[in-house]
């Protein structure tokens, strides 16, 4: 039973992290409409960003989010206006697409400054474990949890009680209505995509902490639009808790299922197969809206 707490809580951290990239990928379908394929290397450049601010640059890990967080707004406005703005009013489709190049050019830049090799920065974090009873949290995963309910918390309230959440949500509902009393849509895209940005960036450090840093690591967009699919794709509180559910079943699966086969390896597609499972008796996930069309 120990064991299996173990892995539990472990796995709500790592959830925690996961639901945290996915509210991004949220936040840019429910204002644009689209999928943002380079999510997952928002992560991957959040991770390298790590290793060079804790590592080669020797901040602490609060200077190191503060850094990132900068890099990832700066980020997050060139991109929206240099590769997606002039993209506004065009097909859907051409904004995915921008963002299959997007992600090619991020992936690209990780190769040519970082070398794309393996870094980790496990050594200088610091060494804070959480006892539960017998249940011990390495620091990693505390850290990952406590800097992502904390980021989470902050994305609710700014989605909930400030001008631009407001003007977020209300153009998640209504373009035509939000452009006609004023508000300009560019600036909540720009802002969507910053928030993107923001939570892919700190979820690498976060993820690069347990496992480190190398190309593979953008591989986690895949498991964020599984979280996304399965909390349903307009909601964000979905989002957060099909985080959670998927992050420690993938934990639980790594510690029972993995040492029974030859190679290993079921962890990675577990949640993958819940979700295919789930989406069978619920389509538009578990706190999706169902839409109905009247003939």
């Amino acid at each position: 039973m120990t064991f299996f707490l173990q892995l539990v809580v472990t796995g709500f951290a790592l959830g925690m992290v996961y639901a945290l990239v996915a509210i991004g990928l949220v936040i840019i379908l429910k204002c644009s409409n689209v999928f943002n394929i380079a999510q997952g290397h928002f992560v991957l450049i959040g991770g390298y960003l790590g290793y060079t601010f804790l590592v080669l640059f020797g901040l602490p890990i609060w200077a190191t989010l503060v850094m990132a967080v900068v890099v990832a707004i700066i980020m997050g406005l060139l991109i929206e206006r240099l590769t997606l703005r002039p993209l506004v009013g065009q097909p859907e489709l051409a904004v995915i697409m921008m963002t299959i190049a997007l992600a090619t050019v991020l992936e690209g830049l990780a190769t040519l400054i970082w070398g794309g090799e393996y870094k980790t920065y496990h050594g200088v974090l610091p060494t804070v474990t959480l006892k539960l009873g017998e249940i011990s949290v390495p620091p990693e995963s505390l850290i990952g949890l406590i800097v992502s309910i904390a980021a989470v918390t902050i994305l609710m309230l700014l989605f909930r009680y400030t001008k631009i959440g407001l003007a977020m949500r209300a153009t998640a509902e209504d373009l035509q209505v939000v452009q006609s009393v004023g508000i300009r849509a560019t600036t909540v895209y720009a802002a969507s995509w910053v928030i993107a940005c923001v939570v892919g960036v700190i979820g690498g450090i976060l993820l690069g902490g347990v496992s480190g840093v190398m190309i593979p690591l953008a591989e986690i967009g895949l498991k964020a639009f599984a979280v996304v699919l399965l909390g349903g794709v307009n909601s964000i509180g979905g989002a957060i808790v099909a985080g959670i559910i998927l992050g420690m079943l993938e934990n639980v699966a790594a510690g029972y299922l993995d040492p029974l086969l030859p190679r290993g390896g079921l962890a990675q597609v577990f949640p993958f197969i819940v979700m295919i499972i789930v989406l069978f008796f619920k389509p538009y996930g578990l706190f999706g809206l169902v839409r109905i069309e009247r003939i």
